[in-house]
């Protein structure tokens, strides 16, 4: 509505201008010769220059506001997307920062940090590796063996591809994450084991076929260090 007023207005204006550019008759001669006014008086040529470039400014200022009502609004870039890691078991994964190190293999000591939430708990945070401090008062990152079987099988699924340095968010289906309550990573707080593995194992839940959701896992993982190690035997 401010806008359509703004150019009644303007328009109103250039109407107005439009009525000063009359003709004035001249002194009682017996011709009617029609004068322009600013012929007649030093002043209103002055007062006609002055009409002449509010005119140019209100019709440039109507052509800019017709222009930005008339053009399209502008795109919005499209949200970064998760995708399915290949032989993950449903893993979806969105790279937040692409590492420049290497790669783990089967056998390395892997350091990690994390944030872990449930999804059935609203995103609920159970742990995070940088509330875990040593003696300095640093962050003490996830260490595990990968290919040892000993950790969540989605937590392998996202460090396999993933470079020294790069920081990866993970969505982590049922299958995928907690089987037992020994897997690791795990929380170091006896009361958030507790409601992590309450929740993921609610038998009634479980019973009301809420299986596919409860146990969804989403971790932000960033991949500090690797050491290399021996094969782990099957």
């Amino acid at each position: 509505m401010e806008v359509m007023a703004t150019i009644h207005c303007c328009c109103s204006a250039a109407a107005s201008l439009d009525s000063r550019f009359h003709y004035k008759l001249s002194p009682p001669t017996g011709k009617s010769t029609p004068q322009p006014l600013f012929l007649l008086h030093p002043s209103a040529a002055v007062l006609t220059r002055r009409d002449i470039s509010l005119s140019a400014i209100v019709s440039t200022s109507s052509f800019f506001i017709f222009s930005f009502l008339l053009s399209p609004p502008p795109a919005k870039p499209a949200p970064p997307e998760f995708t399915e890691l290949p032989n993950s078991g449903g893993v979806k994964a969105l790279d937040l920062r692409v590492g420049s190190g290497d790669v783990p293999a089967i056998g390395d000591q892997v350091s990690i940090h994390y944030y872990g939430r449930l999804a059935a708990k609203q995103g609920w945070r159970f742990d995070s590796t940088y509330d875990h401090k040593d003696a300095t008062g640093e962050p003490t990152p996830f260490v595990f063996t990968f290919g040892s079987g000993k950790v969540i099988s989605g937590i392998e699924s996202a460090v396999m591809s993933m470079k020294v340095g790069g920081v990866r968010r993970v969505i982590i289906p049922p299958s995928q994450g907690y089987q037992n309550t020994s897997q690791e990573p795990l929380p170091p707080n006896f009361f958030d084991r507790q409601r992590l593995f309450t929740t993921i194992f609610n038998p009634t839940r479980l019973a009301n076929g809420e299986g596919s959701t409860l146990g969804i896992l989403i971790f932000d993982i960033e991949l500090v260090s690797l050491k290399q190690g021996q094969e782990v035997l099957p």
